[in-house]
């Protein structure tokens, strides 16, 4: 079930209503109940997944909490049950990831080996396994996993009630492609639900404003460009260079609101019904380096990776050689994560190396700025920051959009080649004419009218439209909704679209 289908419509609100009118003591089940209704909406069988794996971490979770008040009451020596607690956590770590492992990776790790095996001349090795990848597994496999290592470092308790632990790792929201939640907070809001109050129209038409403005990035801009840019990277080989840099462009644009969209409308979703998701994305193309890049895109998995991975890597309290190689691990991995190709590698590599070669150079660049004397607080030297990392990460994203290895490669090679445009391979080639830019342009502008102001102001949209007056606010929701109905894509004629994040 997407959130951009009418059967959402018509889900979200029955959840909602039901929701408030049932007592509270089984609110946490009814939610748990539909959760487990809206995952088994794309296949009913890979529900098992997700029961394995939360019973799996909350075995773990009890075991541990068992280890620790045995080491309290003395039953157990200090060594001993530091042992056990290691065990437990790398049993439960092992047990997770070689599912996700088999899932995810299975196919590409056999073509990778029968690829050896063929150039040594042995036969190749039959794939036997055959599946669809899960929807969300990485999402819902790491939130599970890091209820196990907050139990590990003793930040939380570990849960007793099963249910409640159930509904926390598949809260329908963001079960499928995030935020990635932490155990204590969205636990901590699923005890609470007794005490939440049900009706606050402040709280509910947020909630929903967010909802609205998320289906505005998905539907009018991410959708729309995903038109130009799906008809030149796959005809890639006859554009030019320009329409190469406007369509990897146009990709920068596309990942971030189809993302961010359902972000928004997951947050915007939870907090109607009285729960707060952390935020996932703050103005990430407003950056001035890549480090700040990724403190700004998916905050969810770069917390993720910096408390579970990076951290226990030795973080950057090491020498500078191991900081680099803790860097380089954390974005190899990230890669990884994000899809099962060498191109997936291969960018998350690139900005590994992005990071790393921003310290070793910077000594050299702040010499270059004081031999200037160029003011690093000046608009025009901000700007210039801004643009070099926005073009950075656009380069790096043609890895990530591209279907191999090898079409990312010859795509580069092509963009950076200042090859010309034939007539039939320009902008208006591609599926989107005049109208269709115009729209997108314009819902362009309104992105980065409410992008300054969480820049600049500090404010979620909601926070800002909840500032203006009645009558502003209720014009740019209405001028929302009518663009999503008028402009949105959407409707026979046109392919329903799956938020590209699914498929991690």
């Amino acid at each position: 079930m997407l959130f951009n289908s009418w059967e959402f419509l018509v889900f979200f609100p029955v959840v909602v209503l039901v929701y408030f009118l049932i007592p509270k003591k089984i609110k946490y089940l009814w939610l748990l109940v539909t959760s487990y209704y809206f995952y088994m909406c794309w296949n009913p069988r890979y529900i098992l997944l997700i029961a394995f794996s939360t019973a799996a971490t909350y075995a773990s979770g009890l075991l541990l909490d068992g280890i620790n008040a045995r080491q309290r009451s003395g039953a157990q020596p200090e060594e001993q049950a530091i042992r056990r607690r290691k065990l437990v956590v790398a049993g439960c770590f092992l047990i997770n990831l070689l599912i996700l492992a088999f899932f995810k990776y299975w196919a590409f790790l056999l073509d990778n080996f029968n690829a050896v095996l063929g150039r040594l001349g042995f036969g190749v090795i039959k794939n036997r396994f055959s599946f669809v990848l899960p929807v969300g597994i990485s999402f819902y496999t790491f939130q599970a996993l890091s209820y196990t290592m907050d139990v590990y470092r003793g930040d939380i308790a570990a849960e007793r009630n099963f249910f409640k632990y159930a509904l926390f790792v598949s809260f329908f929201p963001q079960l499928v492609a995030g935020p990635i939640e932490r155990s204590g907070n969205l636990l901590a809001d699923i005890h609470d639900i007794p005490n939440k109050k049900l009706w606050d129209y402040d709280r509910i038409t947020s909630g929903l404003t967010l909802m609205l403005y998320g289906m505005f990035l998905k539907l009018v801009i991410a959708d729309r460009v995903s038109v130009f840019v799906d008809g030149v990277f796959n005809g890639f080989g006859a554009c030019g260079s320009g329409v190469l840099w406007a369509a990897a462009g146009g990709f920068a644009l596309q990942i971030y609101c189809d993302f961010a969209s359902y972000s928004t409308i997951a947050i915007g979703a939870a907090k109607v019904m009285g729960f707060t998701l952390m935020e996932n994305f703050n103005t990430p193309y407003f950056a001035r380096s890549i480090k700040e890049f990724w403190r700004r895109w998916h905050i969810s998995l770069s917390t993720w990776f910096r408390d579970y991975l990076y951290i226990p890597l030795g973080g950057s309290r090491c020498s500078r050689w191991r900081r680099h190689f803790n860097l380089m691990v954390v974005f190899l991995v990230s890669g990884l994560w994000h899809g099962a190709g060498w191109h997936f590698v291969a960018w998350g590599c690139l900005h590994g190396l992005y990071q790393v070669l921003g310290d070793v150079l910077a000594p050299a660049r702040d010499r270059i700025v004081a031999l200037l004397r160029v003011n690093r607080e000046s608009r025009a030297h901000k700007l210039f920051q801004t643009l070099l990392t926005c073009a950075m990460v656009t380069v790096a994203w043609v890895l990530f959009r591209a279907d191999t290895m090898t079409d990312a490669v010859g795509y580069l090679r092509r963009m950076f080649a200042f090859v010309p445009s034939a007539g039939e391979a320009g902008l208006f080639n591609f599926g989107m004419d005049g109208v269709e830019w115009v729209v997108l342009l314009c819902a362009m502008g309104t992105l980065f009218a409410f992008s300054l102001a969480r820049y600049r102001r500090h404010e979620t949209p909601d926070a800002f439209l909840a500032g203006r007056r009645l009558p502003v606010r209720w014009a740019v929701l209405y001028a929302l909704l009518f663009t999503i109905l008028i402009f949105g894509k959407y409707g026979p004629a046109y392919e329903q679209q799956a938020f590209i994040y699914f498929q991690f």
